[in-house]
């Protein structure tokens, strides 16, 4: 349950629902990526899983599930009438693509912090966090932004909504991935 009302994908609870998918892409992601950041004693794990590591390709199908599923997320938790719907889903579809390209850069960012995390200099320890809040405070203005667009074509109480519902399906997501990434090491 997500405060005080469960956000529900034909009858089940999306928060699962997503949550397993994230998870299984980010297990299958993170844990490939992370595996080549091991000690030298497992240079012949890490040949295996290099070998089974995931695409760039396999990732965007992953994604463009995760998507999908937040859609259904939306779509099932805001209520909207035809006229509603016919304004507020291109609306959607804009700001699904403008969260895409924030996306992609955290996508390459963790990319860049696997390749580096056995050999993490200060230096980059502190580029990395400085640039991980970056993106949180893009996506925070992406919603700011988006806001009075949604207000355009919805009710105020249900752009509102909206944003709460997206907040917390990202909210989940973001859980999952950082719960997946190491922390750095101090040593």
């Amino acid at each position: 349950m997500i405060g005080n009302k469960a956000l529900t994908v034909r009858g089940k609870r999306p928060g699962q629902a997503i949550t397993l998918t994230v998870a299984l892409t980010a297990v299958g992601l993170f844990s490939t990526i992370f595996a080549q950041a091991a000690g030298p004693a497992q240079q012949e794990t890490q040949r295996e899983t290099l070998k089974q590591s995931i695409s760039d390709q396999e990732m965007q199908l992953l994604r463009q599930d995760i998507r999908a599923q937040r859609r259904q997320v939306v779509s099932a938790n805001l209520p909207l009438s035809t006229d509603e719907s016919a304004k507020f889903w291109p609306v959607y579809d804009q700001y699904i693509g403008e969260t895409i390209k924030i996306n992609d850069v955290r996508y390459a960012l963790i990319k860049d912090y696997a390749a580096n995390y056995s050999t993490m200099t200060d230096a980059k320890a502190a580029d990395y966090i400085r640039k991980w809040n970056e993106l949180d405070k893009t996506m925070i203005e992406l919603r700011l932004k988006y806001i009075p667009i949604v207000e355009k074509v919805l009710p105020v109480k249900k752009a509102a909504m909206f944003i709460q519902i997206d907040r917390r399906v990202q909210l989940m997501i973001d859980l999952q991935i950082a719960s997946l990434v190491p922390l750095v090491n101090p040593t």
